[in-house]
């Protein structure tokens, strides 16, 4: 079995901030007719962002179970994806941000990165995984900054290369880039 055929599961959508690629994840997740979990990655360290989370959990339909991961996706994974639910992992930069500035830092983001996509092969279930396209814009100045854009893009090439569908949402317009589900 291919890689493709493994993880024909797997949908990954990028968009920028306020594409509406949330909201066509939550979409997608309910047409699959099967219970959905939402995996959170984001934490709270701030005011704006406690209410961007407090949206974001009122859009949401209240049947769901979220579980908050900003850290070990791939151990959510392996414990949540069921071939009868769907996951819904919202979002993949922030986990990155994450695991770039965990001020433990005991796992570094190549064997985090790695392990995540051995969860994902693995999993049964339905996986759907939001994501910023942050490297469309200029080169940043600082390294910092220039390591979570090359970081990112070569997160979502990986998993691009072996999602069964990959979407990219611009004002609220879905554009599917890779659909081999059908």
């Amino acid at each position: 079995m291919s890689n493709i055929e493994a993880l024909r599961g797997v949908e990954l959508v990028l968009g920028g901030a306020r594409s509406g690629k949330s909201r066509y994840a939550e979409a997608q997740s309910v047409a699959t007719g099967k219970g959905v979990i939402y995996i959170a990655t984001a934490g709270a360290g701030d005011d704006e962002m406690s209410d961007r989370i407090a949206r974001h959990q009122a859009q949401r339909p209240s049947e769901w179970m979220t579980v908050e991961e900003p850290l070990d996706l791939a151990a959510a994974i392996r414990q949540y994806s069921q071939s009868d639910n769907c996951l819904l992992v919202d979002c993949l930069t922030l986990w990155l941000t994450n695991c770039l500035f965990d001020p433990n830092n005991v796992i570094s983001w190549q064997d985090r990165k790695s392990d995540f996509m051995a969860a994902l092969a693995e999993a049964p279930g339905r996986i759907i995984m939001v994501s910023n396209e942050v490297g469309q814009g200029i080169v940043p100045l600082g390294e910092v900054s220039r390591r979570f854009v090359d970081e990112s893009g070569w997160l979502h090439q990986e998993i691009a290369a072996v999602a069964g569908k990959v979407v990219f949402v611009i004002a609220g317009l879905p554009q599917v880039l890779k659909d081999s589900t059908v």
